[in-house]
């Protein structure tokens, strides 16, 4: 059994997590503890202090009590308005205090993009913009380019988490560019892990969304690989090719 433990501010689309886990279809366990969301709102202020050091080390011990081999902090904006070297900061001080491999969303992004080999992707994000801009600054700093950024301007995170499959679909075709390798939708308050499938068949390219990288994100950490096609070109594995 893989152990993957998960801190996901508040609640709005915490439940894509069992949902995802049920479609791994193997012997990993996908933990959730919610950290203190503190002012619900995509405003710089209030989303550098919902991802401080002692909000997220609160919900940690429960974490390495339940086993986990591994923690990402579910939450996008929360990492990646630190900056890249103050989400790297972040990520050290969450391993530090949990005693295990750590890691966040953001990564999770920049990981999974290259991953599928997404060099140029297009961003449909439910955030302001000018929150938006900070993750297409994230991105360039690993060196992946933005060729389009799309903003809902939604301020909560609890009105994003009412959004219906048309509505993910409007943004994802809203987002999508001719120039796009992947599509990106980079908030886990948006319920995604049961449209991966129509987005990608819409766009006709992979769709990477903010809790199915997490997910991919932990397993990476844990060392584990698994083919689960309903989540997406990201967990699609090669099949191994015997001489």
């Amino acid at each position: 059994m893989t152990a993957l433990g998960f801190l996901y501010p508040g609640h709005s689309g915490e439940d894509d997590y069992p949902r995802i886990e049920q479609l791994l279809g193997s012997d990993i366990r996908v933990d959730l503890v919610h950290t203190d969301i503190g002012e619900d709102a995509h405003r710089v202020d209030a989303l550098l202090e919902m991802g401080s050091a002692q909000r997220l080390a609160a919900g940690v011990e429960e974490l390495r009590l339940a086993g986990a081999d591994a923690v990402v902090w579910a939450c996008t904006s929360g990492s990646f308005v630190h900056g890249w070297e103050g989400a790297q900061e972040q990520v050290r001080a969450l391993a530090q205090a949990a005693g295990l491999p750590a890691s966040s969303t953001s990564f999770a992004f920049v990981h999974a993009a290259k991953e599928i080999g997404a060099r140029r992707v297009a961003i449909g994000a439910t955030y302001p913009d000018d929150v938006a801009q900070l993750f297409a600054e994230f991105l360039r700093a690993a060196g992946i380019e933005t060729v389009g950024v799309v903003s809902s301007g939604i301020i909560t995170a609890a009105e994003v988490g009412t959004w219906t499959e048309s509505e993910v679909l409007a943004l994802a075709r809203a987002a999508d560019h001719p120039d796009a390798e992947a599509v990106l939708l980079p908030d886990t308050a948006l319920h995604t892990a049961a449209h991966i499938p129509a987005l990608e068949k819409e766009l006709g390219k992979p769709v990477l969304t903010a809790n199915q990288v997490t997910v991919w994100e932990g397993l990476r950490l844990a060392d584990r690989r698994v083919n689960a096609p309903e989540l997406g070109a990201l967990f699609i594995r090669e099949p191994v090719v015997q001489a």
